[in-house]
Parts: C-alpha cells; sequence; structure tokens
C-alpha cells in the first residue's frame, strides 16, 4: 500500500530527502559563514540576558534561525516538486514564469510557500503576469484558470477567490476576473489531488518518511503537538 493514495512513494520520498539534504547543507554553511555578515551586538547581549542564555546557546539559536531562514526559500519548491508528480500536472522548475500546469484542467499556477511571501506592492506584478499569460489569443495558456497559490494562508480558512490586489500605481485594486484567482494551500492540494484532505495527509506522513530518508536517524515525536501548528495554520 502507498503511503498516499496520490502521489508515488519514491517521488514523495525523493522530494523528503531533497529537502532534508538542503536543510543540512543549510546549517553546516550558516556555521561555516557565521560572523560574515554583522551581527547585531546590541541584540546579543539583551537576547542572552532576556532569554536566560548563555554564549553557547545562543549561538545554537543564532545558527538555526539563520539557517531557517536560508531553509524557507526552499519549502515553496518542496510543495511545487510534490504536487508536479501528481498526475495530469507539470512541474514548469524555476525560472519560468508559472510553476504548475494541468493541459486537461485548464489551470497555471504560481506557488509562494507563504502569504506574505510576495510584498503587497508586487502582488499587482504577479496579477499582470498571470493576466499576460490567459488573456491574449494568441497566448497557448488561453481560456486557462490562472492561480496564485499561498500554501500558508493569512488565516486558517479555505478560500478560492478572485485574485484582485491593489495596484499602487493606479490607486485601486485590480479588476476582478473569474480567471486570475488565488488560493490557500489546502484547497489547492485538494484542486490537484481530488482528495480533500490531501495537504493534511502529507503533513501526517512526513515523519515516517524523513525517519525512512535519514535511515532512522531522525524520528520526528510528539506529532500530536505538531498537529496543532497545523491545524493553526489551516483550521
Amino acid at each position: 500500500m502507498p503511503r498516499l493514495k496520490w502521489i508515488n512513494d519514491e517521488k514523495l520520498e525523493k522530494e523528503v530527502c531533497n529537502l532534508l539534504a538542503i536543510a543540512k547543507k543549510a546549517h553546516k554553511a550558516t556555521e561555516e559563514r557565521f560572523g560574515k555578515n554583522v551581527i547585531d551586538p546590541f541584540a546579543a547581549i539583551f537576547e542572552m540576558s532576556g532569554f536566560g542564555l548563555d554564549y553557547n546557546a545562543w549561538f545554537k539559536n543564532e545558527i538555526s534561525r539563520q539557517a531557517q531562514k536560508s531553509l524557507q526559500n526552499h519549502v515553496g519548491n518542496f510543495h511545487q516538486n510534490i504536487l508536479g508528480h501528481c498526475a495530469e500536472w507539470v512541474n514548469k522548475e524555476t525560472g519560468n514564469v508559472i510553476d504548475l500546469t494541468s493541459a486537461n484542467k485548464k489551470i497555471i499556477a504560481e506557488i509562494k510557500n507563504k502569504y506574505n511571501t510576495i510584498s503587497g506592492g508586487k502582488l499587482s506584478d504577479l496579477y499582470h503576469s498571470l493576466d499576460n499569460l490567459i488573456s491574449p489569443k494568441t497566448s497557448i495558456y488561453k481560456g486557462y484558470t490562472a492561480y496564485y497559490v499561498a500554501i500558508i494562508p493569512k488565516k486558517p480558512e479555505r478560500y478560492d477567490k478572485p485574485f484582485t490586489p491593489s495596484d499602487k500605481e493606479k490607486g485601486e485594486k485590480c479588476p476582478s476576473n473569474e480567471n486570475i484567482r488565488e488560493i490557500d494551500g489546502a484547497s489547492f492540494y485538494h484542486l490537484v489531488t481530488g482528495h480533500e484532505n490531501a495537504l493534511k495527509e502529507l503533513y501526517e506522513v512526513l515523519p515516517l518518511v524523513i525517519k525512512d530518508c535519514s535511515n532512522e536517524k531522525f524520528e520526528i515525536k510528539d506529532t500530536d503537538k505538531l498537529m496543532k501548528f497545523f491545524n493553526s495554520a489551516f483550521g
């Protein structure tokens, strides 16, 4: 029996192992270049004092914090790759205007890991990029629906609605277009896989996959506590 009904075990393990390797590399690289970027000495001394940390504990926290910032840039790619392995979907890889396409469903999508990955002022640029892909009569995506996907939404609510960000240059919102939409991660996973709780299923199986990918070196415990984070993010 496959771990998940909507993705091949081998492909799932490949993407999890890849992200684990990136995490290890990010942590090692952060340690090696530590101090090359200026550390705020005032923040450091108040963190140690206010948080009750000695230097070694503070150092470990700071390494993890910096490495985490690097890792988060790759988590969105992880979701893009996972979804790109699903039936009828194509991963356009990095460097393209859009991330995922489905010719059968006539959908294109831009995947971001979190609702604030793109600053507010640039959301209108994304809107116009999507519009330029689906509106021209000569476009290969004419007649498609374009989605801006924020895997982690601002609020733990599901949504699938027209994408109408503010256009600061015009001082108004971008025109509402039923074919240019924004959607949360749980809803988009449902759209791609046909499984309503696909994102939750993925989260629940990750500890087992991580254990296998690490040759049982990493065993994530307290999964019930971690599930609270998921519920807080997605409801």
